[in-house]
């Protein structure tokens, strides 16, 4: 009688609790590719190839360190196409009297998981996912009696547990956050450092080919793919992000440029939610190469903020929340995802630029997905399980637990000020000082109505009198409200009458 380990598809990692739990002797690990999770959601076919990839490559490494590995590919022909199923059929096949598993990234998996345990009548023990830093419990316990969870003092907590960038009891430099050095728009001459590009072997390749064949219906292009799928790969990427890009990237890290999708972001998000980099190494390695002097603090502790702080606190929050927190829906947005969210047919820039992108990439820089996409979604009145679908579809490093908190709470304000303080709305002038989308865009800019005036400026101000009751007495969105009340009822009405038509011509 052995041990069965069930290792997900976003668990690639040898330092797994799950792997920890058991021996090489005992255990069996399974693996399984399951067209239900391919396609509970329509997941962009850069995603999949990456997933499906990453996963053949690790259970190779596992055969080599000398794990039995029971691999489940998606055309193998018994495959059931379903956890339970294939769970039931290894338990069968390794007459296994445990099932072990390492806790999961989705509340439907973990709840499909506790169901195991009587519907398949076996102990099913599942196990601390200890690659985060925080654990549910403990964030449970840090919000208890908190009437607002706001990442920044999380932040501050866990900078002191695990001992990152502190002076004693105190941050390094003085300041905890260096947030206002990190909004540098983009300036002419700047140099990107061309992104990692790894040529495709043979189990990528074939991958590829499946992907092509049963997906092709799928969102997104897979004409060039170049994603780290190994271990080694993917500390490649971070060892060349270290070098070439961490020290510009706390300055620009929320510029935009044209064609330059990557700008100096580490690009590993991927690599990090699929369990291929683990967070505490790479803090650790960025704290090292501010204090060998080889990054400015601003850019180091910008870099460590989105881990440890925000990556950490969107995990404790999903789990603390769910499942409720999937139906909330504060400011009862009813429009539908509009078309072009699919094909980047539009006539504003900003949306074209970052929609091509995502489908080329399967990715978009953190500032594109609040600030572009985001900020259209929230003023608009996107419905969020259309705009929850949509982010979890198309990019790479996607999955529910970071992405819904991000979605229908940062960028959606779904949760009432769950997550965020104010909503991130924002007329097209932000978007024109952080990129140069605006100058090849139809629409102009510096234009506040009428046919030819960037939609952002009076949608952002229609947002605002729809949601009047709901934000004039946030403290931090009073000055915008006193300036929409010093408005003349004309401009108003101009406003509400521009809004008015676009949002019907979107539908």
């Amino acid at each position: 009688m052995q041990d069965l380990i069930l290792i997900l598809g976003d668990q690639l990692s040898h330092n797994l609790a799950g792997l920890k739990a058991s021996s090489k002797q005992t255990a069996t690990i399974l693996m399984v590719e399951i067209s239900e999770e391919a396609q509970y959601v329509p997941h962009h076919k850069q995603k999949l190839t990456f997933i499906f990839s990453a996963m053949r490559h690790f259970a190779e490494e596992l055969k080599l360190a000398g794990w039995s590995v029971d691999y489940v590919k998606l055309d193998d022909q018994d495959n059931s196409h379903h956890f339970s199923g294939e769970v039931r059929r290894a338990l069968l096949r390794h007459q296994s009297n445990r099932l072990i598993c390492t806790f999961p990234g989705e509340f439907r998996v973990y709840e499909m998981m506790q169901n195991w345990r009587e519907e398949l009548d076996i102990q099913v023990d599942i196990l601390e996912d200890d690659r985060f830093l925080s654990s549910p419990q403990d964030f449970a316990v840090w919000a208890e009696d908190r009437k607002q969870l706001r990442m920044e003092f999380f932040y501050r907590e866990m900078r002191r547990k695990i001992s990152i960038l502190m002076d004693g009891d105190q941050p390094v430099g003085g300041a905890w956050n260096y947030d206002a050095e990190n909004r540098a728009p983009p300036k002419s001459g700047l140099t990107i450092p061309q992104t990692s590009h790894f040529t495709p072997d043979a189990i990528t390749t074939d991958v590829i080919q499946m992907v092509q064949e049963r997906f092709s219906h799928h969102f997104g292009d897979l004409v060039d793919f170049f994603y780290a799928t190994t271990r080694d790969e993917a500390h490649q990427v971070f060892a060349q992000f270290l070098d070439e890009r961490l020290p510009d990237f706390g300055t620009y890290q929320d510029a935009m440029i044209t064609d330059e999708p990557f700008m100096y972001h580490a690009h590993i998000g991927l690599y990090l939610n699929a369990g291929l980099l683990e967070p505490e190494a790479i803090i650790k390695a960025a704290e090292e190469a501010y204090y060998a002097g080889k990054a400015p603090l601003n850019a180091v502790e910008g870099f460590i903020r989105q881990i440890l702080g925000w990556r950490e606190f969107v995990r404790g929050l999903y789990w603390l929340e769910m499942p409720d927190y999937k139906q909330m829906n504060y400011l009862d947005a009813t429009r539908p995802l509009p078309e072009f969210f699919w094909t980047g047919d539009t006539d504003m820039n900003c949306l074209k630029q970052a929609i091509g992108q995502t489908k080329k990439y399967a990715y978009a820089h953190h500032i594109q997905r609040l600030m572009v996409l985001g900020n259209f979604a929230l003023i608009t009145g996107l419905h969020p399980d259309a705009v929850n679908e949509w982010y979890l579809v198309v990019y790479a490093d996607a999955y529910e637990w970071v992405e819904l908190p991000n979605v229908s709470g940062m960028v959606l304000f779904a949760d009432a000020g769950r997550l965020a303080s104010k909503p991130y709305a924002a007329g097209g002038a932000y978007i024109d000082r952080m990129s140069d989308y605006c100058k090849s865009c139809s629409y102009k800019v510096k234009l506040k109505n009428g046919p030819d005036a960037c939609p952002f400026n009076y949608l952002y101000w229609d947002f605002l009198a729809r949601h009047k009751e709901k934000f004039s007495n946030n403290p931090r969105m009073a000055m915008m409200y006193r300036s929409y009340a010093k408005m003349s009822d004309e401009k108003k009405h101009q406003i509400s009458e521009d809004s008015r038509q676009f949002l019907e011509a979107l539908t």
